[in-house]
């Protein structure tokens, strides 16, 4: 997971990128956890943080281009 500072220096089209990617690996960790089969129950929340921090810099980043 990369640090918002890091998340600064992509371009938008990276940021959503990152966001998709993220979101699919959340998405597994959940059917992971479902079935049973997490090994680390707290990468759900490292993950979930992840996409709001990319959020978060899209949104900064739409508001400085406007």
């Amino acid at each position: 997971m990369k640090k918002p500072p890091d998340l600064r220096s992509l371009t938008l089209e990276e940021l959503k990128q990152e966001e998709t990617s993220m979101r699919k690996e959340l998405f597994n960790l959940r059917f992971q956890k479902v079935t049973g089969e997490i090994e680390n129950p707290m990468r759900i929340r490292q993950v979930r943080k992840g996409i709001a921090s990319v959020l978060t810099v899209m949104s900064e980043k739409l508001k400085v281009k406007s």
